[in-house]
Parts: structure tokens; sequence; C-alpha cells
């Protein structure tokens, strides 16, 4: 767990007054715990050859819109956390997305700034880094009291930060 910021209860009140509105545009998402034993064969090959060695911890099988989704939470023979996020597309299973905690400090200092503009004193409580099947990377970024969405996104790509104004769809 990532050490609390001293300016977190700030940051609460200033990402629910800027950015509630991208958080509430969400659509719903179904979503059914589903045990490591219980993952279909075809979810366990697609996350197992892009993390060979993955210890594989539990999953959740979301549904949101058209869309169908396996999240698979594992560790790493070097004990670190990782989820991929699997989309089902014409019956095959592909990874959209692979995402790991860091801390706010290791962001790309172009994200950290891009945030800042947009929400001057802002100081995460946690940092998800979701890094897209296109090489795009979406930095999550939580408020305090405020786990389940994040309250800002920063898009980076070819060297470029971008505040996002919508939910990322992954």
């Amino acid at each position: 767990m990532l050490p609390r910021p001293t300016h977190a209860s700030a940051l609460a009140l200033i990402l629910t007054l800027t950015a509630g509105a991208a958080a509430a545009q969400v659509p719903e998402t179904r979503i059914t715990p589903v045990a490591a034993a219980d993952l279909p064969p075809a979810v366990v090959a697609v996350v197992t050859a892009a993390a060979p060695g993955l210890k594989i911890k539990g999953a959740e099988f979301k549904e949101r819109e058209d869309r169908r989704y396996y999240d698979v939470e594992g560790v790493l023979p070097d004990g670190a956390e990782i989820e991929f996020d699997l989309l089902q597309t014409g019956g095959t299973w592909k990874i959209v997305e692979t995402q790991r905690d860091i801390a706010w400090t290791a962001t790309p200092q172009p994200v950290r700034d891009a945030a800042v503009k947009a929400v001057p004193r802002i100081a995460p409580v946690r940092v998800i880094e979701s890094t897209e099947d296109d090489g795009q990377v979406i930095y999550e970024l939580f408020a305090e009291g405020q786990p389940k969405a994040p309250a800002l996104e920063v898009s980076w790509k070819g060297g470029k930060a971008k505040v996002l104004t919508e939910a990322w769809p992954h």
C-alpha cells in the first residue's frame, strides 16, 4: 500500500468537484467473482502466455454494455502483483489492458504535470498504471475515500499526456 499524502482530504474534495462528471458517465457493469480454478482454459492460456510463472489469485467476469471481460489478478514470480483485463471478441479472449499499482512519483513527469494543471494540489492515494494493447498508458488516480473509481485519468502516448474527460472504457 502506498503511503497516504498529507493533502489527501483536499484532493478528495477537489477531485469530487472537478472530475465527478466523468465518473458519473461510467456505464453500469455487472460483476461476478470467479475462482481461479473456474476460469475458462482459454483465459488461463492467454494470461500465462503473457506472464510465464503467473500464479492466478482470482478473477471477475464483467459485462458492460455489449462487452464481456475477465479481470484476472495474479502474482508474478518476483512477487509483483499484476492484473490482466481480457476482452472477448469474435469468440476469443485478448488482453486489452495490463494493470499494476505504482507510486505517484513513478509516473512520467508530463503525466504528473498534466494532472497538476487539472487539479493543482493533487496527491493521489493510489495510482494504477494501465497499459493498453495499443501501447497507450492510462494512469488512474484515486482520491482518499474513493476506492472504486478513479477520480482523474491521464493518458500517455507518444510522449504526450492528456487528462481524460470521460472514463476510459476498459
